[in-house]
């Protein structure tokens, strides 16, 4: 069980793709350049109810479940816990994006309380995923022994920052938003999947063969 709930963590970066594409889909004229995935929940989109429900909430479910599951893992090593429960922060706040809609266009000049809720939410999931990020560029080296995963986020880390500027700029231009977003939180999910899949390779091999969670 507890190796399927790190096994969460790469079902991340899938399950955020095909949920994506599956309610752009549905979305007639919707544009992955130009359109924030937020305007999938927008409350007039076509996707108002959908996209929450095979986007945000179960999301929000797995990444509670694998930051739950990097809190067990590592018992003792406050940092990396404190990372685990960071992850948790995101998928909350990714249940409150869903629950509480944007409103038309996702850019109102007087934003409803639902939209000024939604924003709150997507910054605490900023927030929250970057902070766990940056933490384990120090912590690949102690808790992993991996330089290498180190270095993979770091780079994930500053290839996610960078494009922050671009999608500020967007917003004033109406272009290529949706493009942005996607690489700024594309990577941030497969960094997860990647930090996923390198805490159960270094899961001890018991007597029987699996692989359970014991770390010092």
């Amino acid at each position: 069980m507890k190796k399927l709930a790190l096994f969460s963590g790469i079902l991340i970066p899938v399950w955020l793709l095909c949920g994506v594409l599956i309610a752009g889909a549905l979305y007639p004229g919707y544009s992955h350049v130009d359109q924030a995935m937020s305007a999938l929940g927008a409350v007039d989109a076509p996707t108002h109810r959908l996209s929450p429900i095979i986007n945000n909430f179960p999301l929000g479910a797995l990444f509670m479940l694998f930051g739950g599951a990097v809190f067990m893992a590592l018992p003792g090593a406050r940092l990396a816990q404190l990372s685990g429960l960071l992850i948790v922060l995101h998928g909350l706040a990714s249940v409150s994006a869903g629950v509480f809609s944007c409103d038309p266009g996702c850019n109102s000049v007087e934003p409803s309380a639902d939209q000024v809720l939604h924003n709150l939410s997507g910054l605490v999931m900023f927030a929250s995923l970057t902070l766990a990020n940056l933490l384990w560029v120090y912590l690949a080296r102690k808790q992993l022994g991996s330089t290498g995963f180190s270095w993979f986020s770091l780079s994930c880390l500053v290839l996610s920052l960078a494009v922050m500027p671009m999608m500020a700029a967007a917003v004033e231009s109406g272009e290529a938003f949706g493009l942005y977003q996607r690489i700024n939180y594309g990577v941030s999910v497969i960094w997860l999947g990647a930090l996923a899949w390198m805490l159960i390779r270094r899961l001890p091999v018991d007597s029987a063969g699996s692989r359970s969670v014991a770390y010092e």
